[in-house]
């Protein structure tokens, strides 16, 4: 069994290093308008675009002033940027990242663009350092394929919501079974495609973990722009804690 969270971490480290954008999802660089992030909001961020999302969780998610949201894998910090403009002053977004390289960067990125009302701190999805019902709102963009252990993850979620919380998650699944080959290529499983999930086995992770479950959207087009046909989908999915 390779060690998952090694080479995740290695991956993402390289990229924050990195001055340019590269996508973690494909190995290649995408325009993150092709994931439905507006030219406004793009220009709002900065150099926290990254092109390391699947979607746009945070456009789907009904984030109100004065709510506190937390955003699994922020990476440079562009959903928590774009969170924060929706909580306004009197919210609060928090970033979680277990890459410690993303947690400087974004913190910079934070500081540069004046954010008073985000915060990121070094963590695993597996195992949040929030309290429990904590949270009105939960995003993840592209991550929780990466986590070994993604029941965990939901369970968390789950933990850290508050009761009538929302989870909104943009993510890859498979449609189809990938081979052992597939499975243990080091690109993919850095690339979003190696650990992810059958569509349904995903969606039954979330239910076992105690989510009420909405199928927002799903974009199978993903396939050929970015992974080279491997049958595939972006799935962004809402998920409520009753």
């Amino acid at each position: 069994m390779k060690n998952i969270k090694k080479i995740v971490k290695n991956k993402y480290s390289a990229i924050a290093d990195s001055s340019g954008k590269a996508c973690g999802c494909s190995g290649n660089q995408t325009n993150s308008k092709d994931l439905g992030y507006t030219e406004e909001q793009l220009k709002s961020v900065g150099e926290a675009d990254l092109g390391l999302g699947c979607g746009n969780p945070t456009a789907f998610s009904h984030i109100k002033p004065g709510d506190t949201v937390v955003d699994l894998g922020s990476g440079g910090g562009i959903d928590c940027f774009l969170a924060a403009k929706k909580t306004g002053p009197e919210g609060r977004v928090i970033g979680i990242d277990f890459t410690e390289k993303m947690i400087e960067r974004a913190k910079a990125n934070a500081q540069k663009g004046g954010y008073k009302n985000v915060e990121f701190i070094l963590g695993d999805i597996e195992k949040l350092p929030l309290a429990e019902n904590f949270a009105d709102i939960i995003i993840s963009n592209c991550v929780i394929n990466l986590a070994p252990d993604k029941q965990k993850v939901f369970k968390e979620s789950f933990r850290v919501l508050k009761p009538g919380g929302k989870m909104y998650v943009s993510d890859i699944v498979l449609l189809e079974e990938l081979s052992d080959k597939l499975r243990q290529n080091e690109e993919l499983i850095a690339g979003c495609v190696g650990g992810a999930l059958l569509k349904n086995d995903y969606i039954e992770l979330a239910r076992k973990a105690g989510f009420k479950i909405n199928i927002l959207s799903e974009n199978k087009g993903i396939s050929k722009q970015q992974y080279n046909g491997i049958p595939l989908e972006s799935l962004l999915l809402e998920t409520v804690k009753p």
